[in-house]
């Protein structure tokens, strides 16, 4: 998935519909969605973000002060 798509306008979390921010690939960690308000990450499988409130993972507080900071500007 590109920064650029415009499916990232539209897709939202399952569980709060906020918007979510792009992860991209880096450093053997596989593109992902995340949620910085609830501190959830959505995985992309083969291009196929997975929005199911089961596939989002909870993120520790240290790992999501490191997202805020790959997210930022």
């Amino acid at each position: 998935m590109k920064p650029d798509d415009p499916l990232l306008k539209i897709l939202a979390c399952p569980l709060d519909k906020g918007p979510l921010h792009l992860l991209a690939e880096e450093a053997g960690r596989e593109e992902a969605l995340y949620n910085p308000r609830l501190h959830r990450r959505y995985p992309i499988t083969d291009g196929i973000p997975q929005l199911l409130p089961s596939s989002g993972e909870q993120v520790p507080d240290d790992e999501h002060e490191e997202l805020l900071k790959r997210m930022a500007p």
